[in-house]
């Protein structure tokens, strides 16, 4: 309540992630979220959807969305990632717009023109700040103020959660006047099968090198909750004859590796028990094909 008896006007917004591969989008968001929600490695381009993660308190509703890191696309799988981008730019109550110590700072003009256009709040996350030194950050902090006259530019070192309040303070100042958009007891929009797959694809991503990680996409075929445990069944789609064998390894054992590791951090993430089925195809076209990518949730 107000000091005057009154109940606070319920706020609730879209929180738009963005920024360039590699400079910490998902770390922030599972931060500001408080759950595991994006894959985060040292890799670039990890995150190929958009992923909400919701925040709910009596007064507030903050409905943050994960991106793909901005690029300029090579195939067929990229464009339609960049059109995450597009939209989330598109129908933003407010940008979170992720940049750190060590990317170029003129990277991706087009996008920092796109967000010089923008009718609504844009908060720039200058992250990173615990792999530089003082003056270094306050040279960048003055370049962004300069960059977008218009933004908040805070410091932040998202992987060690310092300075993460002023981001939420930041953001929950700028929420809209609105009702919840979704049920106040919901964390995400995803499925726990959407989160199987992204699990199975995060192992993959620290487990294989090279190529291999960006030629793999996971489809969970099977999703059954039973009594005591959730059956999984998922399908690791490759491009190339050979890059099966690598993910299978020496008589299973790179896959056994990634299906025991995948199926611990299920268990972990859904607390209950997980009985887990890898199978391993070759699709060489799946990256360029619009009704694979379809099938993989990636075009509407």
């Amino acid at each position: 309540m107000s000091e005057n008896g009154k109940h606070k006007e319920h706020r609730a917004g879209f929180v738009n992630i963005i920024g360039n591969p590699n400079v910490g989008k998902s770390t922030l968001m599972n931060a500001l979220v408080g759950e595991k929600l994006s894959i985060v490695t040292a890799k670039a381009q990890t995150t190929r959807h958009r992923i909400m993660g919701i925040v709910n308190t009596d007064d507030y509703q903050i409905v943050y969305s994960d991106t793909p890191g901005m690029l300029k696309p090579s195939y067929r799988l990229q464009e339609d990632m960049m059109k995450f981008v597009d939209a989330a730019i598109g129908d933003a109550d407010i940008i979170l717009y992720v940049t750190d110590v060590v990317e170029k700072s003129d990277k991706n003009e087009e996008y920092l023109s796109k967000l010089k256009k923008l009718d609504c709040p844009v908060v720039v996350v200058l992250n990173k700040i615990d792999l530089s030194d003082q003056e270094k950050v306050t040279g960048l902090i003055s370049y962004w103020q300069e960059m977008l006259p218009w933004a908040e530019v805070i410091p932040v070192s998202a992987k060690e959660r310092f300075n993460l309040e002023s981001v939420l303070g930041a953001v929950v100042s700028r929420l809209p006047v609105s009702p919840p958009w979704f049920d106040k007891d919901q964390f995400t929009d995803r499925n726990l099968r959407f989160f199987a797959s992204e699990i199975i694809r995060g192992r993959i991503l620290e487990n294989y090198s090279q190529e291999i990680p960006y030629s793999c996409e996971v489809v969970v075929e099977s999703f059954k909750e039973g009594k005591d445990r959730y059956e999984i069944g998922a399908v690791i789609n490759v491009m190339r004859d050979s890059q099966k064998g690598i993910i299978i390894g020496k008589a299973g054992s790179a896959l056994k590796k990634t299906g025991t590791e995948a199926r611990i951090e299920m268990e972990d993430f859904f607390q209950k028990k997980v009985f887990l089925s890898l199978f391993v195809k070759v699709d060489p076209e799946w990256r360029e094909n619009r009704r694979e990518l379809r099938r993989f949730g990636y075009e509407e």
